[in-house]
């Protein structure tokens, strides 16, 4: 079963280089957020409708699939994108003097950052469900926000050319 998992995530992986050359990573990069917007705003209303719906219902059972099925979409868009391309832009934007540490501080901004979302879930859906996936949902409009207005296509770009758009 491990090795399945390790072969699903290095064809994930493929994939998702394929389509950033194809596509560009900048779009890649939206979709992939807008699309883990889209499906954990799917969650979230599930999660506001089962407080309402008796447990008993046939209604409250699909709510449960749509739930996880949620869940899915968003892995599978941010394995399709976000889960690559920030490291992949970040490889290409960086001037070579301050690649090494510029890229291991946004490590340690990724770890930290995965850390606390890990620290804070249990206490946020504790709180409230549907709240928990609705903030999830505003961090990644607002990552397609950020991106669609700050960060540049680095897709068949020299570095100068990805320079001058800082510029």
């Amino acid at each position: 079963m491990r090795n399945s998992r390790a072969y699903r995530q290095v064809l994930a992986t493929i994939l998702t280089l394929w389509l950033a050359d194809k596509s560009g990573r900048r779009l890649l990069f939206i979709v992939s957020s807008s699309a883990m917007a889209l499906s954990l705003l799917v969650v979230s209303i599930s999660f506001y409708l089962k407080e309402y719906i008796s447990p008993d219902s046939d209604l409250y059972a699909t709510l449960s699939l749509v739930s996880v099925a949620g869940v899915v979409v968003m892995v599978i868009a941010f394995s399709l994108g976000l889960g690559a391309m920030p490291w992949i832009i970040m490889s290409e934007i960086l001037p070579i003097n301050i690649k090494g540490l510029v890229g291991s501080f946004a490590t340690l901004a990724n770890w930290f950052f995965s850390w606390l979302v890990t620290l804070t879930a249990n206490l946020l859906l504790d709180w409230s469900s549907g709240g928990t996936f609705t903030i999830y949902t505003a961090v990644c409009v607002f990552i397609a926000g950020f991106v669609a207005i700050w960060v540049p296509e680095t897709k068949g770009k020299t570095l100068e050319e990805i320079q001058q758009f800082f510029r």
